[in-house]
């Protein structure tokens, strides 16, 4: 791990831990305030009833499926996050403090897993098994791990890359997809605008039930 990916990781823990209550301001300015409507880019994604949500953050997608009148449910392994959330979305709401490695749910509780701007635990193996042992026969997990905005920071990307978009575009799909076709799930990864942003969007499908049983 190099020097500025450990400052990274710092940063972040940071911001997700002591500095929780600075994470939507920081959200919004990194993202140029497209932040949430990145995050709500996933919703035509999820299907079925029982959902639930890794890594619920501050809980703007939670807020929004409660919304819906949906009954979702979330961890998150921050305490802060879990007072962030549950004051959006509401004391009654079932917010746990858990891992992705070990979920708490019985095998087969949920139609649809979802995960945005998940940090490198969604691509490990016992995450992606956890996940697949809680989804339902057919279920899918969603994760929204990169968007870029169509501005003068995307163009600079294609340019120290050295790269066309539709090929810088390829090769990140073919590495974030890889863990997820390693673990078996039916992956694809949909590429869908938002608001003057590009959101890869990975939609990694379960086994329907006698197919790999």
């Amino acid at each position: 791990m190099t020097y500025i990916q450990r400052s990274m990781r710092f940063f972040f823990r940071l911001l997700y831990h002591p500095f929780a209550f600075a994470y939507d301001l920081v959200a919004a300015t990194v993202s140029f305030g497209k932040w949430n409507d990145w995050v709500l880019g996933v919703i035509p994604f999820i299907s079925g009833t029982r959902i639930l949500e890794l890594g619920h953050g501050p809980g703007h997608l939670q807020r929004f499926l409660l919304d819906r009148g949906l009954f979702p449910v979330a961890i998150d392994e921050s305490p802060q996050m879990g007072r962030l959330a549950k004051r959006r979305s509401g004391t009654s709401h079932k917010l746990s403090r858990a891992l992705a490695l070990q979920l708490p749910f019985a095998e087969k509780s949920f139609d649809t897993i979802v995960a945005t701007f998940p940090t490198d635990y969604i691509f490990n193996a016992q995450t992606l098994s956890e996940v697949k042992r809680c989804l339902s026969n057919g279920g899918r997990l969603i994760v929204l791990p990169v968007a870029y905005p169509k501005n003068s920071l995307l163009k600079w990307l294609y340019k120290i890359t050295g790269e066309s978009p539709s090929s810088l575009t390829d090769s990140v799909k073919s590495k974030i997809k890889r863990p997820f076709s390693d673990a078996e799930f039916i992956t694809a990864i949909e590429t869908v605008e938002v608001k003057s942003s590009i959101l890869l969007i990975v939609i990694a499908s379960s086994s329907p039930k006698g197919k790999n049983e």
